[in-house]
């Protein structure tokens, strides 16, 4: 193996492990401070919040919300009828199949979650505001790097 290439795999390891050192743990502690607003602020338990942003995203029923949470039927719909019961979501029959029930976000749904998703973005940037400015184009440069792989 040539020496250059002993090195990029070298670079290869060390990327790897500051990834596995960074990304997840990085990841929690933003989930973990949504969480706290989400309970604290709107009385909303961690499975109700991520009903909601499911819905937003399009997940519409109460089936597919358990299959795109990895959760029983009945645990979803026990966090959709609290909140249907806090005016955050309503259902609508569907026209075609009154079997079919249709959930939708309603106006104070909705607002939660900007709020919810604003204050997260609010913390963030005085989380950053004291990294130097080099330090933030190093950030947004390896993030871009990081999109391109997944995109």
């Amino acid at each position: 193996m040539t020496p250059q290439k002993t090195e990029k795999l070298d670079l290869l390891e060390q990327t790897l492990d500051r990834f596995w050192e960074t990304v997840p743990p990085l990841w929690g502690y933003i989930r973990s401070h949504i969480r706290t607003v989400a309970t604290e602020k709107f009385d909303i338990s961690v499975e109700q919040f991520h009903i909601l942003r499911f819905i937003r995203r399009g997940h519409c029923s109460v089936s597919d919300l358990a299959e795109a949470r990895k959760i029983s039927r009945p645990a979803v719909s026990h966090g959709v009828d609290a909140v249907v019961n806090k005016g955050l979501v309503i259902r609508n029959p569907s026209k075609e199949d009154r079997r079919y029930i249709q959930l939708e976000l309603t106006p104070e749904g909705n607002a939660l979650l900007d709020s919810v998703f604003g204050s997260t973005r609010q913390w963030m940037k005085l989380t950053l505001e004291d990294f130097s400015e080099e330090d933030l184009d190093i950030a947004v440069r390896g993030m871009e790097v990081l999109k391109r792989m997944i995109g």
